[in-house]
């Protein structure tokens, strides 16, 4: 295939993934369901649409259940779970992990999807409702692209995760997290563990993820997502007082245009790019800073603290 071919394909995988954070913002506004707003969706498309090779390893199947299960323990959490923030986080977090295991994939994009509502406090159903119906739309125009040669046919390779190790690493996790979180939470900043930071926080605990080798970029890439977000929304919909799917459309166009220069696709920083959509406008301005410090302390953590290369784990 000549370059021109490529460029256009890739064009077109950028378009469809804008089309969609377009629409599910749209609809949001037009029927007055904030819930709708999936931030995490942004994610999904930079992984499963415009990467050339899908960054986990799932399939449709279990890319729609997952998400679902997460969105809809999330809200279950809210409602029926009246215990401190951080323990609610904390059982989202130990949740995700299980069925992460039991499913055999590192499909962790589900953590932000568990959580967000827990940090939004959104007891509403239409969360989940919207996170299956953004889910099913992902994997439908997957296989559309992959039919027509849009995109590489992605194929699904179950991880032989070692339980015993599994466990360990969840564990660490969990417990490094809590500490973590601590401050944050006592001093209700919990944007400085933003949700798609957890999921950032989890890839990079992966001795064997590709984005270690990457992490200054990536830090960057998600100070860049947040910073064009809020700044998106306060100039296009605070203070010119444009619909906020327009800063979605534009947010989005700004940080695919980024990706494509920096070639670096890293889906949480779709999904932190969106979240500045749903947030109280009083948070805006320290949004982004929030973000670059929680990045860089939760990638230093993480680097420092899980090292092991002859772990299994995915």
């Amino acid at each position: 295939m000549d370059t021109t071919a490529l460029k256009r394909i890739r064009i077109e995988r950028y378009i469809f993934a804008t089309l969609l954070a377009f629409v599910m913002v749209f609809i949001a506004e037009l029927s007055g369901e904030k819930e709708i707003i999936f931030p995490e969706i942004c994610a999904l498309t930079i992984g499963a649409w415009i990467s050339e090779k899908q960054p986990w390893m799932t399939n449709k199947r279990r890319i729609f259940f997952l998400m679902t299960a997460a969105a809809l323990f999330g809200v279950f959490i809210v409602r029926y779970v009246p215990i401190p923030l951080i323990l609610q986080v904390s059982l989202c977090f130990a949740f995700t992990g299980c069925i992460l295991t039991l499913c055999k994939t590192n499909f962790i994009p589900i953590i932000s999807a568990c959580i967000l509502p827990v940090y939004l406090g959104t007891k509403s159903w239409v969360y989940p409702l919207s996170v299956a119906v953004m889910a099913l739309i992902i994997i439908i125009a997957q296989w559309y692209m992959e039919k027509f040669h849009i995109r590489p046919v992605n194929k699904f390779i179950p991880v032989e995760f070692n339980i015993k190790k599994q466990l360990i690493k969840w564990s660490k996790l969990l417990l490094v997290f809590g500490f973590i979180a601590l401050i944050p939470f006592e001093t209700h900043q919990v944007y400085f563990l933003a949700p798609p930071l957890i999921v950032m926080f989890t890839e990079f605990a992966n001795p064997k993820s590709k984005a270690r080798k990457k992490i200054y970029h990536i830090v960057i890439l998600m100070f860049f997502g947040a910073l064009a977000g809020c700044i998106l929304r306060l100039v296009l919909n605070i203070y010119l007082g444009l619909p906020l799917f327009l800063c979605a459309l534009s947010a989005c166009i700004v940080l695919f245009i980024a990706i494509s220069k920096v070639k670096i696709s890293f889906p949480p920083a779709g999904a932190i790019l969106l979240i500045p959509m749903i947030l109280d406008k009083n948070l805006l301005l320290i949004f982004p800073f929030e973000v670059l410090i929680g990045a860089i302390v939760l990638g230093s953590i993480a680097l420092t603290l899980f090292k092991d290369g002859k772990s299994n784990d995915c």
